[in-house]
């Protein structure tokens, strides 16, 4: 018989760096989540990623108490400002340029993005995160 769904939860916690302190604790506590078990699962899931990277987690949890979640890849725009070695984007973006970043480092963002971008093919794929380094105040160059 399959478990009982009670609610989804999405959290963005730094890859391999999950702990019992807020923002992770007090949203796991107050749905019954064993947040020790979530923190051992998510390190050991996210231990292959780069550390600190934020990675975007939806869990499920059920009437159980037990719970099983999705580590999504981290946003394209942490991979963005990584490649154009930028703090953030531009104040304002379409006016004021923040950085630049070229076609082939535009490419292995939507490469690494690929299986979370609703996107059939890499060409699409690049597209997206033109639009997203566009709306950053980043140029494509």
């Amino acid at each position: 018989m399959a478990k009982k769904i009670v609610g989804t939860l999405k959290l963005q916690v730094p890859a391999g760096q999950a702990n019992p302190s807020p923002p992770v604790g007090p949203a796991l506590g107050q749905r019954g989540i064993n947040i020790m078990e979530f923190c051992k699962a998510f390190n050991a899931k996210s231990g292959e990623m780069e550390p600190g990277a934020p990675c975007p987690t939806i869990i499920t949890y059920y009437q159980d108490k037990s719970f099983s979640m999705e580590i999504k890849t981290p946003p394209a725009s942490y991979y963005i400002k990584k490649a154009a070695k930028l703090k953030s984007g531009s104040q304002t973006p379409g006016k004021a340029v923040a950085g630049s970043i070229t076609a082939k480092q535009v490419r292995e963002i939507a490469e690494a993005k690929m299986k979370d971008l609703n996107a059939n093919d890499i060409d699409n794929a690049m597209q997206i995160i033109m639009g997203s380094a566009r709306s950053m105040g980043v140029e494509v160059k």
